[in-house]
């Protein structure tokens, strides 16, 4: 696979020379500019550092279902601590807001202590979270339990998102991508099985199945990742020629390492939390990632009981809660290496206004009744929003360095918690108030007004990265 921005009709070369072969080794491409990614990896883990994605995506698989299967287990949870719906819609908003919350303290620790014990602490939360499900008996255990097991999947994923921001600065799309993909295309071998067994009688041996798989697979991903030591790679050498490239957010040089030799998040300044607060970059990235995750999850958390207002088809409903997460989940893998190859920003605006465009029309055919149809429209709408996860910690690491990504991201991450009271208590209240319709083309609304402010973003003029403008403009 080469490397973003440049031809692949050339064979890759290995440092003494000798030519890779991209297709059985895919960190053939590594070696660019002088700068040996792979190879430095190797010698420090052992191993190739695409092991480390591999568990950073299992456990982001494993926890996958308490984001994405709560659409699923919501009526029967319902029916069996007879709960009205309106007051289990705040246990997702729990989930949102503990589950972004958790990641700053999260990150911060992993930043400092590595990713091992803090890992380790999500295994038993988000296990122990999901086994308890199936023993409680009242609302108050349902929000204290699901906000428990918010936390070990926050951890989880500050955790997997940086392990590939830290491992691969060269291909921090594609392999963010790679663990994004996880969490959202891994509970789709759950969704049916859950579906299948969406009774009172059965759902709590679903639950603690669910609860037990999570457990295992996050035990042993917490005693295989590490990080890389801080001076891994030399900010001064290998090849680096200056201060930027071409610009931090094009295809050669925010994917790759362009004419500079090392990637951006390398060869740029790291900011701390607090000096990244400073810059008008992070919040105008932090108002696109509170749009996007309203227009995100308000799909998500309420694409059965949408399918359903329309009197669709039961199946219609089904295939669309399961077909979700596997339309998000490619896409992020696909765009993921899109933003590496092209131009980051052109990718990222086209996506989420074609998620916009694409949330308005899913209510015309729920309003014609085309099954068909609005099963395609929540696959497209699915497929160009969920990226988000991937395109705004591969900017974020362009613009304010890697040293601090996990730290930096959960303070970015936040803004899910927006998207989340939007997606659950606010979208309950519109729809009570307005209906279906005006809920879900505003959520279109808010993600082409993210597409839109892209254009506006720019490096920090701080940064090092020679796109940046005068000190002033901060």
């Amino acid at each position: 696979m080469s490397e973003p921005g440049e031809s692949s009709g050339d064979p890759e070369s290995e440092p003494d020379g000798s030519a890779a072969d991209p297709e059985s080794d895919p960190d053939a491409s590594a070696s660019r500019d002088g700068v040996d990614y792979a190879g430095r990896a190797a010698d420090i883990l052992g191993f190739s550092r695409w092991w480390q994605i591999a568990a950073a995506a299992g456990m982001m698989a494993a926890v996958s279902p308490y984001q994405y299967v709560w659409s699923s287990i919501e009526q029967p949870l319902s029916n069996s601590l007879d709960i009205a719906l309106p007051a289990l819609g705040a246990v997702f908003s729990f989930y949102v807001v503990f589950q972004s919350l958790s990641q700053f303290p999260a990150g911060k620790w992993r930043d400092s202590r590595g990713p091992g014990a803090i890992t380790f602490l999500a295994a038993l939360l988000a296990g122990g979270g999901y086994i308890g499900l199936a023993y409680a008996t009242s609302l108050w255990q349902l929000y204290l339990l699901y906000s428990l097991g918010a936390i070990g999947v926050g951890i989880v994923y500050t955790v997997a998102v940086n392990t590939a921001v830290k491992w691969f600065p060269d291909r921090t799309g594609l392999t963010t991508g790679v663990g994004t993909m996880a969490f959202a295309a891994g509970s789709a071998l759950v969704v049916p099985y859950v579906r299948a067994n969406a009774t009172v009688a059965a759902y709590s041996d679903v639950l603690r199945n669910i609860g037990i798989g999570i457990l295992v697979v996050t035990l042993v991903g917490s005693f295989l990742l590490r990080d890389p030591p801080s001076d891994w790679l030399d900010r001064h050498g290998d090849g680096e020629e200056g201060e930027g490239g071409e610009n931090a957010e094009g295809g050669k040089d925010a994917g790759g390492n362009g004419g500079d030799g090392l990637a951006p998040s390398i060869r740029g300044r790291n900011y701390t939390s607090r000096e990244m607060l400073s810059t008008w970059q992070f919040w105008l990235l932090y108002a696109m990632f509170i749009a996007m995750a309203s227009a995100d999850l308000l799909v998500i958390a309420n694409v059965v009981r949408f399918a359903e207002n329309f009197g669709l088809a039961a199946l219609v409903a089904t295939l669309s809660a399961t077909l979700l997460p596997v339309a998000a989940g490619v896409s992020r893998l696909i765009l993921g290496e899109a933003i590496d190859r092209f131009d980051r920003k052109r990718v990222m605006a086209g996506s989420f206004i074609l998620a916009g465009l694409f949330r308005v029309a899913l209510v015309g055919a729920g309003q014609t009744g085309n099954g068909f149809v609005f099963v395609a429209f929540v696959l497209g709408a699915m497929f160009f929003s969920s990226p988000l996860f991937v395109y705004f910690p591969s900017l974020l690491t362009d613009y304010y360095g890697a040293a601090n990504s996990s730290g930096n991201y959960a303070v970015l991450y936040t803004a899910k918690v927006g998207g989340g009271v939007f997606s659950g208590a606010v979208a309950g209240y519109l729809v009570a108030t307005l209906g279906w319709t005006p809920t879900f083309v505003l959520g279109g609304g808010l993600a082409v007004a993210a597409g839109l402010a892209v254009f506006v973003l720019r490096p920090p003029s701080g940064s090092g990265l020679k796109s940046a403008e005068p000190a002033a403009a901060d």
